[in-house]
C-alpha cells in the first residue's frame, strides 16, 4: 500500500487564526496522485495530517501501524499555492516520526519545495526518495520496485535515492510531464477523504456564515505561464508551463462533488484561472447548464480579466475572484513581471464588481524596490479600492523563486526554519531590500491589516453588501492577536 500524507500544522502556520477563520483545504496533490496510482494498480490511502489535527507521532502511528504502509509518499504543498516550504517543518517531522517507529520503511517525499531543493532536501530529511519534478509516475514506479524487491532506483526519471551505504544518487533522466491530464490523470480520490472535516475561509462564505461546510479545492489546469519573482509555483514543473483538464471533466468532477458530498463551496487552486478563454468559458458554459447553486472562488490577474468572461463566470458561480496587485508603484510591479497601470488595476475592480462578482485584492509589502514611502501608497491604494477582502504578505523568499536565488546570490538572511516562511507565522522573516529591514516589513504589513479591515469605509461597505453579522464578525477578526517576535503590541492577522 502506498500511504500518501499531507503535512501541516494550522496552529504553526497560522497562529490562533488557524482555530476558526483559515480554510481546512482538502489535499489537493495528495488527492490526484493517490487516485492516479491506484488506477495503475497500487492500494492507497491518505493521512491528513492538517484536517485530523494530527502531530507528528500521531501520523506516524497511523501510517505504520495502523495501514502497514509499503510506501510512504509525503506530499508538500502550501495552504496558498506558492507557499510549500511553511509546510517543511511538520514534513520533516513525520518523515523522523515515521523512521522512528521504523527505519527500514521507505519514504518519498515530493512537493513544490523538495522539488525546488531536491540535493538539500535529501541531506537534510529522514527520506529515502525525493522527486524533484510532477510526481504520479515517478511515485508509481517506485512503489513497483519496492514491490520487486528492486535496490536500484536509476532507470526511474526525476528521482533522487539513497543508496545502500547512505549516499545520496541523482537522477539519470526527468520524467515527462503528464500532458493528457483527462485520461492519464483524472480527478477522483474523494472517496479516500472524509469530506465532512473540510471548510471554507471566513471570507468566502461572508454571503452566509454558518454554510462554510463542505468544502472542496480542485485543479482545472496545472502550472502558470507566468514568471513573477516571488512565486515557485512552477517548481515542480521545471518551467514555466500551462496544462488543461477539458471542461467537461471539470464539470463532471464539480457534478459529482455537490451531488455526492453536497458541496456548494469551491475553490479552484489554479494559479491562474482566469486566463484561456476557450477553458473558461468551457467550463463556465457547462457549469450554467448544471444549474447547481456554487460558491467559487479563483484566481486572476488583472490582464487577464476580459469583458467576455465575467458575465459568464457569475451565471457560473463564481462569486470571487482573487487578483495579484501587488503594489501600487509600477517600478516594484513591474520587477514582479506586472507591468499593468494603475488605472487598469482600478478600472478592473470595477467591473468585476460591477458583474456580482466579490473582489479580494491581495497586496505584497516589501518588494526589492519597495521603500517606505511605496508602501504606504499601496496601502492607500487597497483603501481606495476597497475590494471586499484583502490579503496583505510580505516578500518571501520561497525555494524555486528568482527572489530566493537572488537572495543566496546577494548573502541575504533567509529563515532559520522552513516555517518561519509563514506570513503569519510568529517568527516570520521575509526578505529585506535595499531600504527595508524584515522586521519594518513585518511590521508595516501587520499595520497595513489592521489600517484596512478598520477602515470606517471598508466598514459601510461590508455592512451594506453582507449585513450587520458580517461587519461584527470583521471586527472580531481584526481583533484577534497576531503575536511577533519582538513587537510590543501584538496586533490583528
Amino acid at each position: 500500500m502506498i500511504v500518501f500524507v499531507n503535512p501541516g500544522d494550522r496552529r504553526q502556520v497560522y497562529q490562533g487564526l488557524g482555530d476558526d477563520l483559515s480554510a481546512i483545504e482538502p489535499p489537493v496533490f495528495a488527492r490526484l496522485f493517490a487516485h492516479y496510482a491506484r488506477q495503475h494498480g497500487q492500494d492507497v490511502a491518505i493521512v491528513d495530517m492538517p484536517a485530523d489535527n494530527l502531530d507528528a507521532q500521531a501520523a506516524a502511528a497511523r501510517v505504520v501501524n495502523d495501514l502497514d504502509a509499503d510506501l510512504v509518499v509525503v506530499a508538500v504543498y502550501g495552504f496558498q499555492p506558492s507557499a510549500s516550504t511553511q509546510n517543511m517543518t511538520a514534513a520533516g517531522a513525520v518523515a523522523r516520526a515515521i523512521k522512528a517507529l521504523d527505519p527500514a520503511r521507505p519514504v518519498l517525499m515530493t512537493g513544490t519545495h523538495p522539488a525546488a531543493l531536491p540535493e538539500r532536501t535529501m541531506r537534510e530529511e529522514a527520506v529515502d526518495f525525493v522527486v524533484d519534478l510532477e510526481g504520479p509516475v515517478s511515485i508509481v514506479r517506485v512503489a513497483e520496485a519496492i514491490r520487486d524487491g528492486a535496490s536500484d532506483f536509476t532507470g526511474i526519471g526525476s528521482l533522487w535515492w539513497r543508496d545502500a551505504e547512505g549516499g545520496i544518487r541523482k537522477p539519470t533522466r526527468a520524467e515527462p510531464l503528464v500532458t493528457d491530464l483527462d485520461r492519464e490523470m483524472p480527478a477522483g480520490g474523494w472517496d479516500l477523504l472524509d469530506m465532512s472535516k473540510y471548510r471554507a475561509h471566513n471570507w468566502h462564505c461572508f454571503d452566509d456564515l454558518d454554510t462554510r461546510q463542505p468544502y472542496a479545492s480542485i485543479h482545472t489546469s496545472l502550472g502558470c505561464p507566468y514568471h513573477c519573482s516571488f512565486c515557485c509555483i512552477n517548481a515542480p514543473f521545471g518551467k514555466p508551463s500551462y496544462r488543461m483538464w477539458s471542461p467537461g471533466a471539470v464539470a463532471g468532477e464539480i457534478d459529482h462533488l455537490v451531488t455526492r458530498y453536497g458541496v456548494r463551496n469551491i475553490k479552484f487552486v489554479d494559479e491562474m484561472f482566469v486566463l484561456n478563454p476557450r477553458h473558461v468559458l468551457g467550463i463556465c458554459d457547462r457549469l450554467i447548464d448544471q444549474g447547481h447553486d456554487l460558491n467559487i472562488w479563483a484566481y486572476a490577474r488583472i490582464d487577464t480579466v476580459k469583458d467576455s468572461f465575467l458575465e459568464k463566470l457569475r451565471k457560473a458561480g463564481v462569486r470571487w475572484l482573487a487578483l495579484g496587485i501587488e503594489a501600487a508603484d509600477s517600478t516594484v510591479r513591474d520587477g514582479s513581471d506586472k507591468s499593468f497601470d494603475q488605472a487598469a488595476i482600478l478600472a478592473t475592480c470595477e467591473k468585476i464588481r460591477a458583474h456580482g462578482i466579490y473582489v479580494i485584492a491581495n497586496y505584497i509589502f516589501g518588494l526589492p524596490d519597495d521603500t517606505p514611502a511605496s508602501m504606504q501608497a499601496t496601502l492607500d491604494m487597497s483603501l481606495q479600492i476597497n475590494a471586499e477582502f484583502a490579503n496583505f504578505y510580505s516578500a518571501m523568499a520561497y525555494p524555486g523563486s528568482r527572489l530566493y536565488t537572488d537572495a543566496l546570490a546577494s548573502g541575504a538572511e533567509l529563515p532559520p526554519r522552513w516555517h518561519d516562511y509563514s506570513q503569519h507565522g510568529f517568527d516570520a522573516l521575509p526578505l529585506r531590500n535595499a531600504a527595508l529591514s524584515s522586521a519594518e516589513i513585518v511590521a508595516f504589513r501587520d499595520h497595513a491589516f489592521a489600517t484596512y479591515f478598520g477602515d470606517p469605509r471598508y466598514h459601510a461597505m461590508i455592512a451594506r453588501t453582507f449585513g450587520p453579522r458580517v461587519l461584527e464578525h470583521v471586527h472580531r477578526m481584526r481583533a484577534m492577536p497576531l503575536p511577533r517576535r519582538g513587537a510590543p503590541h501584538p496586533r490583528s492577522p
